[in-house]
């Protein structure tokens, strides 16, 4: 089981570090996503006995979520800004092909609960407002993390995005990277992690504030993930197919938060070569759960 859970948490980080499709996806794909939110709350239990088999669950899928992230950051921080559109493109066929996934998934959920379609529409409206009204989409400049650019405010800001991204990477929706585009966050978090790899320490006390952003959204949101999703599923599946048709609008408006931002995505930009590799990639994942839970490992 080592191996299969290291190959569960190698593609879970393949999904974080990118904008489009969460590491809660690929666990709701993979068909371990009510495991890891279990172990999840189980850590911040009061059960030392459940924290203790939780713990070495969520290490397992820690380390080759932690392999998979670096070589993740080492290779898309060299070609993210060049190859911006082409990689946005790879972004929407990852969400528009895992939305009919999760509705296939939760179809009679959703069937048997339509009225709660309005929350839906509230997933939508939040992703497009945010992307709409983010400082770095309306004013073109971009944030830099280093130390010399901090301030209160500013301290603040990458705390809250952290508590917010990793709530959105635990839930099967909108990613936590793509959180970090909404906010003008997603390039300067990925180049301080490379810069701190390669032993630069003027971004760590940015790194370390987002860490700890990251930390208390676990804590915060964790039980109210797992709550939501026990009592109120069919609101919360709704909303966060919401979310997931809303950051489509997000990964078009993309490279307006590069360092130096280029236009949104448009019909000349577009790849559909690299839109279909997206597509089709989401459904191999989904084979890959029937195959894992098939072979011994």
């Amino acid at each position: 089981m080592y191996i299969l859970n290291f190959i569960r948490g190698f593609c879970m980080a393949l999904a974080d570090s990118v904008p489009g499709v969460s590491g809660g996806t690929i666990a709701f794909i993979l068909g371990f996503y009510d495991d890891f939110v279990n172990a999840l709350h189980s850590l911040i239990s009061n059960n030392k006995s459940g924290r203790i088999k939780a713990f070495k669950f969520l290490a397992k899928i820690g380390i080759g979520w932690i392999t998979g992230f670096i070589l993740s950051v080492l290779f898309i921080t060299n070609i993210f800004e060049k190859n911006i559109y082409e990689i946005n493109s790879l972004f929407l066929g990852f969400i528009i092909s895992s939305i009919p996934l999760i509705v296939k998934s939760e179809r009679k959920t959703l069937i048997d609960n339509q009225k709660n379609i309005i929350f839906l529409i509230i997933g939508i409206t939040v992703v497009g407002a945010m992307t709409y009204f983010n400082p770095v989409t309306n004013s073109g400049n971009s944030f830099s993390i280093k130390y010399d650019n901090l301030n209160l405010l500013f301290i603040a800001y990458i705390f809250v995005s952290g508590m917010i991204a990793i709530s959105a990477m635990v839930l099967p929706g909108i990613s936590g990277s793509t959180i970090l585009l909404i906010f003008g966050l997603y390039a300067p978090i990925l180049n301080a992690v490379k810069q701190v790899l390669k032993l630069n320490f003027d971004y760590l006390a940015g790194i370390l504030i987002f860490g700890c952003g990251v930390l208390i959204g676990i804590l915060v949101t964790v039980r109210i993930v797992r709550y939501l999703l026990r009592n109120f599923r069919a609101q919360t599946i709704y909303c966060i197919i919401g979310l997931m048709i809303g950051s489509i609008y997000s990964v078009i408006m993309g490279p307006t938060s590069l360092e130096i931002p280029k236009p949104p995505m448009c019909i000349k930009t577009f790849s559909i070569i690299f839109f279909v590799i997206g597509c089709t990639l989401v459904p191999v994942l989904e084979k890959l759960k029937d195959v894992l839970k098939n072979k011994e490992i």
